[in-house]
């Protein structure tokens, strides 16, 4: 049996709790991996709550990543001992996730955890910091570089903006961040943002273009915060667009691809290949400062997680939020 966060069918919708379980056998290729840290993800509360059809089937383990140490093993690549992380390919949606004591997964999911990374830092970077490396290197291949003008990030507070802030500011950018919570400037001021703009700012009524102000972008928002983002960003610039916060609606004009040259870079973290996505946890590994992330990070035991969905909606949450399963495996 294994104790693990499960999302059950109602007759009035849905509920969940902490359950134990018992897992199917491992099928070829499938890894058992014993989770030492999950994470609760934007896309967590959504299947927790049911605020949005996240989860595909029920009943679900949610949890979209994991990090942890390898059990057992039908997988050539991986043996028992080894230490592991997951991130995304529809686990928690589709397939059982990581808010549980072990995961059973395909083994061409996991990628190894970087040499000088503790388990608890990658989850604290989780799919969150993930994507903002995706983000990041994105625009540094369209050709974005400090010297190009400062990038704007959007959903500066959550997961990916906080951690794309700070790398980012780590690379030597100057550092546009967006929020709607005033209160939290002086926690974007210590990750490395050097300016800090209200969100109200973004989301008015989009015009084609608007004054030119910055080259490039990370986007989490979507709608008319990411059409406004597109009309300011200088010619030859570019905008990571990685989330849906605000809307999946995106009512711009084509004026400034056509006019200003630029470029929108959709980021999809869920089904990166293997070989970029262990180079993205390389340089998280070899970039990311990690007395910041323990700053941006804080706990939530695997009990309290079915009750913290609706709090993560009303954004009453900041940065990552670390589940500990079983810390001292890792």
């Amino acid at each position: 049996m294994t104790r693990a966060v499960l999302i059950e069918k109602t007759e009035t919708g849905q509920s969940s709790g902490l359950r134990d379980i018992d897992l199917p056998p491992l099928g070829p290729g499938e890894v058992a991996v014993d989770v030492a840290f999950s994470t609760l993800n934007y896309k967590d509360a959504l299947a927790l709550t049911g605020a949005s059809p996240v989860v595909r089937r029920f009943p679900m383990v949610p949890g979209i990543d994991f990090a942890g140490v390898v059990a057992d093993s039908n997988h050539d690549g991986w043996s028992p001992g080894d230490r592991v992380i997951l991130t995304g390919w529809g686990v928690g949606e589709s397939h059982w996730g990581g808010l549980a004591e072990r995961a059973h997964v395909s083994g061409d999911w996991l990628v190894p955890l970087p040499d000088g990374m503790s388990a608890r830092q990658a989850m604290a970077l989780g799919t969150a910091g993930f994507t903002a490396m995706l983000c990041v290197e994105a625009l540094a291949r369209q050709g974005v570089t400090p010297a190009s003008g400062g990038i704007v990030v959007t959903g500066a507070t959550g997961g990916v903006g906080s951690v794309a802030v700070s790398l980012l500011a780590g690379r030597g950018y100057e550092v546009t961040a967006v929020t709607g919570r005033a209160a939290e400037a002086e926690y974007l001021t210590s990750l490395g943002a050097t300016e800090i703009i209200d969100r109200v700012e973004l989301e008015g009524a989009p015009r084609p273009l608007n004054r030119e102000r910055w080259a490039g972008g990370v986007d989490a928002a979507g709608g008319a915060i990411l059409a406004n983002m597109l009309s300011m960003i200088r010619a030859d610039g570019a905008v990571a667009a990685c989330g849906l916060a605000a809307s999946m609606d995106l009512p711009a004009s084509v004026a400034p691809f056509i006019l200003r040259g630029i470029t929108l870079c959709g980021i999809n973290s869920v089904t990166v290949a293997s070989a970029p996505r262990r180079a993205a946890w390389e340089k998280l590994a070899a970039e990311m400062d990690m007395a910041l992330l323990e700053r941006m990070s804080s706990e939530l035991p695997l009990e309290e997680v079915p009750d913290a969905g609706e709090r993560f909606l009303a954004g009453q949450v900041r940065g990552r939020i670390v589940v500990p399963v079983a810390p001292g495996l890792a």
